[in-house]
């Protein structure tokens, strides 16, 4: 069973370039000013895509944070 995941916005390096939304737009939507608005977990098949948008981001501010199991 795969563990789910979070992708999180470093707000001071975000300039609202809105590359993360086309690069994931299930996920990702923008607020008026261009700035990513996460929603919800990352889903397995999205997995792929989220981690372009974390490597591809022009200012570093996405991550992919694996949730831990609680047991």
């Amino acid at each position: 069973m795969s563990r789910e995941a979070d992708l999180r916005v470093d707000w001071p390096r975000c300039e609202g370039r809105a590359l993360c939304h086309e690069l994931l737009p299930e996920l990702i939507d923008l607020d008026p000013w261009g700035y990513p608005i996460v929603n919800g977990p990352v889903p397995a098949r999205l997995r792929p895509a989220a981690r372009e948008a974390v490597r591809d981001c022009p200012k570093l501010a996405l991550r992919l944070i694996e949730r831990k199991d609680s047991a």
